[in-house]
């Protein structure tokens, strides 16, 4: 079964307007009672709070501007790019085999004795991390906890059972919101001293290979003279890690803000994924006002 905080994330609107619909119903069934004011409160209520929460995603997609992936700052940015890994890095859907670098899918079994009536029996989605690019570098996007919209559906019918498959494709622009984050070290502060008596007390540890190495006069000690040979051993050897390590590139990643900002994937750009989010707090915020009035109405 999905967990709530799953259908909050992929199905928020809709879920709100399917509590309206049940709301209002209730209203309707209890109009003589005060089980049909508290339902009308909870319109109002639940109306209220669905515009401010939905009116706040359109002015996080608007007040961002988008940076580009070469020189983007660390933290919460507005990205846009092509997918842009190799053919190797490629998912498949899992009932239609499509080439995709994200999906999910639902699975639908008929109610018995109802044709038109379905019952999920499975869920799932995709968790590979993906890569987008824009010219000016490339970084990994991790979908999870990402409110993704605009995928590219395919429904199947098949031994009675319907699946329901959400896919980003390979072509085509991915616009994300999300934290920016430099995982690498071509600027990692790296510490010589700690690095090289860390390693002088590994090898301390293996006193035979230690002996082997360094005790230059086979008598069964390491001296003074051999000891400062194994510490500069040591710093050749640290140092020569630690070229390698400012040699390796850097791995950027866009993921789930810590702090439980909003975090988007879209095939959508930012200016429609904006007018989506105003249209859905509009709706909102009138029938909110529609079920405060009401609700006055009822109460005089």
């Amino acid at each position: 079964m999905p967990s709530l905080a799953e259908l909050r994330s992929q199905y928020r609107q809709q879920l709100t307007s399917v509590s309206y619909v049940g709301l209002v119903f209730a209203a309707f069934t209890f109009r003589e009672s005060p089980a049909g004011l508290i339902c009308l409160s909870l319109i109002a209520v639940t109306g209220f709070v669905a515009w401010a929460l939905t009116y706040q995603r359109a002015r996080a997609v608007a007040d961002y501007a988008t940076s580009r992936i070469g020189s983007a700052a660390q933290g919460y940015v507005e990205l846009m790019g092509q997918p842009s890994g190799g053919r190797d890095e490629l998912l498949r859907s899992p009932y239609t085999a499509t080439e995709c670098i994200w999906y999910r899918y639902r699975v639908y079994a008929r109610r018995s004795g109802d044709d038109d009536e379905w019952t999920e029996i499975d869920r799932g989605a995709s968790t590979a991390t993906f890569e987008i690019s824009d010219g000016s570098g490339s970084c990994r996007v991790d979908p999870e906890h990402a409110e993704l919209l605009g995928a590219h559906r395919r429904e199947t019918l098949r031994d009675g059972e319907k699946y329901v498959e959400e896919m980003l494709l390979r072509g085509g622009q991915i616009y994300v919101l999300g934290e920016f984050h430099t995982l690498g070290h071509a600027h990692a502060a790296l510490s010589a001293s700690a690095d090289v008596g860390a390693l002088l007390a590994d090898w301390k540890q293996d006193r035979a290979e230690l002996l082997r190495r360094f005790d230059t006069d086979r008598n069964g000690e390491i001296d003074l003279h051999e000891w400062e040979a194994a510490r500069r051993a040591a710093i050749q050897t640290v140092e020569q890690q630690h070229r390698e390590l400012r040699q390796t590139s850097d791995l950027s990643v866009v993921r789930a803000p810590a702090d439980g900002r909003l975090f988007v994937i879209s095939t959508l750009p930012p200016q429609q994924l904006r007018q989506r989010y105003l249209r859905w707090s509009l709706f909102h915020l009138a029938t909110a006002l529609l079920g405060a009035g009401w609700l006055i109405g009822w109460m005089r």
